[in-house]
């Protein structure tokens, strides 16, 4: 994909954020029209829940200062223009992704969709083909050497 702006409106809402929203309205159609009589409801598994939510958020904004600090974009179809590797970055090639996980994780756990459990391994597949890979090849081109030693020290995940 490129920087186009005349790029079609499909194209333009391939975004993660859009494939995070609709996995977790999947999630949430499951738990209220599907529940099947299952249930993992307990104060434990709630609390689970609000910290994952909330361990995803903090790590969403610190990934989205090291963005703004080195001025490059946070849109996975655009071309950066610097490469990140402080911060939240020296821990995990994919902060943002990892922080998507937590989040859909924990509000399958909060509205308690327990059929929905298989859709966090099935975001993570999607997220990795669409974005990461992608991603990952077009920093491999740019910054070649530099990037090359990112990702022998720095996990994709964690």
């Amino acid at each position: 994909m490129t920087d186009d702006p005349g790029m079609p409106a499909v194209r333009r809402l391939d975004l993660p954020p859009v494939w995070l929203a609709a996995f977790i309205v999947l999630a949430w159609v499951q738990a209220r029209l599907l529940p099947l009589g299952l249930s993992l409801r307990s104060g434990v598994v709630d609390l689970l829940g609000g910290l994952l939510v909330g361990g995803g958020i903090v790590l969403m904004a610190l990934a989205i200062t090291e963005f703004r600090r080195h001025h490059t974009t946070i849109n996975p179809h655009k071309t950066p223009v610097a490469l990140i590797t402080s911060g939240i970055y020296k821990r995990s090639r994919n902060p943002i992704y990892l922080a998507d996980t937590l989040i859909l994780a924990g509000l399958i756990l909060r509205f308690d969709a327990v059929l929905s459990l298989p859709l966090v391994p099935i975001f993570v597949w999607v997220i990795e083909r669409r974005f990461v890979l992608p991603e990952e090849t077009r920093l491999r081109r740019i910054f070649r050497k530099e990037f090359h030693r990112y990702e022998t020290k720095v996990r994709r995940w964690l």
